[in-house]
């Protein structure tokens, strides 16, 4: 910012795009209008794991608050069966209009009421921002109508009401309606929705994650903050063998052979094959399963070994089998394990791994999916006041910020996760140092790693019946998030000393059905995954947790599970969206409160100096 000492620089770059003295005072007004509206609604999801059904839906609802909208326009006017009608066709708009057309429930009557509801709609969630923004969302090829349709008085003239009239009747007498309350009904979910923040985890267990992407790729605003399951597809990608082995057997596992095969182009028939050979095993998915499970073991002890300072040796199974007989490890489950060189691939699994390794990194649909991902997440965000990630700030049993030595340094805190971003960015160039690739592992799997934070018993899980010995040791970081000061250390450590600071968490679902809270720490700390794929619904209780954050204040809202798009579109079935918390604020909150807001002050500033200035001339 230029400042009274003087940057004659500075003030002639100003003066390029703000030729006189009325441009400056144009865009002062221009800005100081903008920093007084009211807040822009971000919308923040996390653990979606390839759940693209109920996914798509939540993003249509906008986490209820299109139904929000509508009941409050529409309370005294239209009856719940309607107003319920008018959501769904906002949701999916196409769908809904051809079961209503099969059903004789379409005709000019219809078309006149349905679009005067969706424009009252789109006006009133519209009123929050400037006319400029709202046009820069218009879709092209109807702005200017819907721009007209907008800005529409209730108090117009008789020439007015006629004008509007006539252009909505054009638009049915013209048979261009349908496509004409589809470009409304997106205008609407624009928005609702001013930023977007998926906190990580959009790969494994469910088996869309390709669709997921494919609907994100395109939206008008967001960020990711990485999750564990979201680096191991990006370390895979990377050429990690070992991520690669770990994403076919979750998927495996899970029995979403679609994403790999159809979805991405992976074959596994080589290693059903093998499997199907080398163990005895008749089902080809279990055969895979079994194949891929040592293989990982084989590629994550070489891993290990070469990389003393992950600190992970205790996770070193395959050389002491023999010894594990007394809690049921049994040696005929390991054919290819060479008791001399217990880590080594045999020649078959070499040429697999191969195979594979190349179909992960060369695969075209992938690596547009992993580029996103790159280009639009980070290990962490800090946006608009809050801490957002994924995982852990690793801390000690004491609670000080525990240290990883990386590349002969030792790193902590906010450090550590920048480190950690550095190396995860550098793994995915042209020629990769094969320690960053390395990294990508212990990232998806490290105790130590943010984005993990505790000790994965894949092992013991695979191949021991006792389950006392699964549990997977957390990192002292999610016994400690209960207290206000712990939290506000680390918000400390992240720049945010603010009162009404907050740390927005992923990863580690909210046992609701047990009485689990999801707000920790006095308010401070809110964890956001309450299960969102169905595989976690029994567990949690729920079907996931989503934050809203507007001009008002903060709400986190629990959902029921998903049932179907068929059953939206027959029945009017919803995701039920009910607010556990609402944080509200002491003022409501304007642009001048948000990061963006700070900046336009700024620049502000800057217009004010630079109109002293033509005002001195």
């Amino acid at each position: 910012m230029y400042n009274d000492k003087g940057n004659t620089k500075y003030l002639k770059l100003l003066k390029q795009n703000y030729s006189s003295s009325q441009d400056v005072i144009r865009e002062i007004i221009n800005l100081s209008a903008i920093i007084n509206l009211p807040k822009g609604t971000e919308f923040f999801l996390s653990d979606i794991h390839g759940e693209y059904e109920a996914f798509l839906h939540i993003m249509n609802n906008c986490s209820g608050v299109i139904k929000e909208k509508v009941d409050l326009i529409f309370k005294d006017t239209l009856s719940d069966y309607d107003r319920q009608e008018l959501c769904t066709l906002i949701y999916y708009p196409r769908e809904k209009m051809a079961m209503l057309d099969e059903q004789n429930k379409i005709d000019g009557d219809w078309y006149a009421m349905t679009l005067n509801h969706l424009i009252l709609v789109a006006k009133v969630l519209s009123s929050k921002y400037t006319r400029s923004k709202v046009r820069k969302a218009l879709p092209q090829e109807y702005a200017y109508i819907i721009d007209e349709l907008l800005h529409a008085q209730e108090d117009e003239d008789a020439n007015q009401v006629r004008y509007h009239k006539q252009i909505l009747k054009t638009i049915i007498d013209l048979e261009d309606a349908d496509e004409f309350i589809i470009a409304l009904s997106a205008l609407i979910k624009r928005l609702a929705v001013d930023h977007l923040h998926i906190v990580g985890d959009v790969f494994d267990r469910g088996g869309n994650a390709d669709k997921i992407l494919d609907l994100l790729y395109d939206y008008h605003s967001l960020d990711i903050e990485w999750g564990n399951h979201d680096i191991l597809w990006m370390g895979a990608a990377c050429g990690n063998d070992a991520c690669i082995c770990n994403v076919i057997r979750n998927n495996l596992k899970y029995n979403n052979v679609e994403i790999l095969e159809n979805a991405y182009g992976i074959s596994l028939r080589q290693l059903m094959l093998f499997g199907m050979k080398t163990y005895g095993i008749d089902d080809g998915i279990k055969a895979a399963k079994t194949a891929i499970t040592v293989m990982l073991f084989k590629l994550e002890g070489q891993l290990i070994m070469a990389h003393p300072e992950y600190e992970m040796g205790d996770r070193l199974m395959l050389d002491c089998i023999d010894d594990m007989q007394d809690i049921g490890v049994d040696r005929h489950n390991f054919p290819t394990v060479d008791p001399k060189n217990p880590y080594e691939l045999t020649a078959d699994e070499n040429t697999i791994m191969r195979k594979l390794h190349r179909q992960f990194v060369s695969g075209q649909r992938l690596r547009k999916h992993i580029q996103f991902l790159y280009d639009h997440g980070s290990m962490y965000n800090v946006y608009n006041g809050n801490l957002i990630y994924h995982g852990c700030v690793p801390v000690d049993k004491n609670g000080a910020f525990d240290k990883l030595c990386i590349d002969g340094e030792l790193y902590h805190g906010k450090a550590l996760l920048d480190k950690c971003e550095e190396k995860a960015r550098a793994a995915y160039v042209d020629t990769p140092d094969r320690d960053d690739v390395d990294f990508m592992w212990f990232l998806w799997g490290g105790e130590k790693s943010p984005l993990c934070g505790r000790k994965l018993k894949t092992f013991e899980r695979e191949y021991v019946s006792d389950k006392n010995l699964w549990k997977e040791e957390s990192n002292p970081y999610y016994s400690k998030y209960y207290d206000e000061s712990f939290c506000c250390q680390i918000l400390h450590e992240f720049g945010l000393y603010d009162e009404n600071s907050h740390i927005i968490n992923g990863h580690t679902p909210v046992h609701a059905i047990e009485g689990e809270n999801p707000v920790r720490a006095n308010g401070r700390l809110f964890v956001i995954d309450g299960g969102f794929c169905r595989s976690m619904n029994k567990t949690t209780g729920i079907a996931g947790y989503t934050l809203i954050y507007n001009s008002h204040g903060l709400r986190l809202k629990a959902h029921t599970p998903f049932t179907s798009v068929e059953d939206a579109l027959i029945n009017n079935t919803d995701i039920e969206s009910s607010s556990e918390v609402e944080e509200k604020d002491k003022h409501r909150m304007l642009v001048r409160d948000t990061d963006i807001g700070k900046r336009l002050m700024g620049e502000i500033a800057d217009l004010q100096l630079l109109l002293k200035n033509y005002r001195k001339l």
